[in-house]
């Protein structure tokens, strides 16, 4: 038994005589979100690639990748995209690290999500200091402009960091996008692109509910 066989996905023609209400509800909102607009839609496919390693549904991964290609997406800019992803979801952890120095002291205010406690990210670093350090290397490399402009990678890493529900990473990244002259427009796009590959991913899986069902 494989879970994951690309001809599973004929199950999804069942999906229009089981729900066709928001069948085409869903439809309507992945065709819109995916329009050229602000960003173009090589761009928002490689959102897509991106945001679909984040869900790890290889059947998206598969698809979009697919389509990233047909508009001109090269591999390299692919691969650069889910480094961002990568980055993203180490930094992620590391700036989590501080509800741990939260939990452990007894003065700590009760609200979880300060901005201020990103100040604690050095005691991280002073527990681990060669792997901070390593973190540290690894996240600005995958940031770096190379085949994707640092706009672009910051862009990338909004999306992501809403796809991750890391609220210091969307606070960072966000600031970040608008120092290297991402628009409101652009960021808003992007983050459709996130709200449509986690409904996306969802809806790819009734693929295998139908398969399971019916064995």
């Amino acid at each position: 038994m494989n879970f994951y066989q690309t001809e599973n996905l004929k199950n999804l023609n069942h999906v229009k005589e089981l729900a066709p209400e928001q069948m085409q509800a869903f439809s309507e909102f992945n065709k819109t979100v995916f329009q050229e607009g602000a960003l173009s839609k090589k761009e928002k496919e490689m959102i897509a690639v991106a945001i679909a390693h984040v869900t790890e549904c290889p059947y998206c991964i598969d698809s979009h990748t697919k389509k990233a290609k047909a508009v001109g997406a090269t591999l390299e800019e692919l691969v650069e995209a889910v480094f961002v992803v990568s980055g993203l979801e180490a930094g992620g952890a590391v700036t989590h690290s501080t509800h741990m120095e939260n939990a452990l002291d007894s003065e700590a205010a009760d609200s979880l999500y300060n901005r201020s406690n990103l100040k604690k990210l050095g005691q991280l670093q002073k527990g681990a200091p060669e792997g901070f350090k390593a973190y540290s290397n690894f996240s600005a490399t995958a940031m770096k402009e190379g085949k994707l402009s640092a706009k672009f990678k910051e862009i990338i890493a909004v999306a992501v960091a809403h796809a991750t529900q890391c609220p210091y990473c969307i606070d960072v990244h966000s600031k970040n996008a608008v120092k290297h002259g991402a628009t409101k427009e652009e960021l808003s796009e992007a983050v459709l692109v996130t709200s449509a590959l986690l409904a996306g991913g969802a809806y790819a899986h009734i693929a295998n509910l139908i398969q399971s069902y019916g064995e």
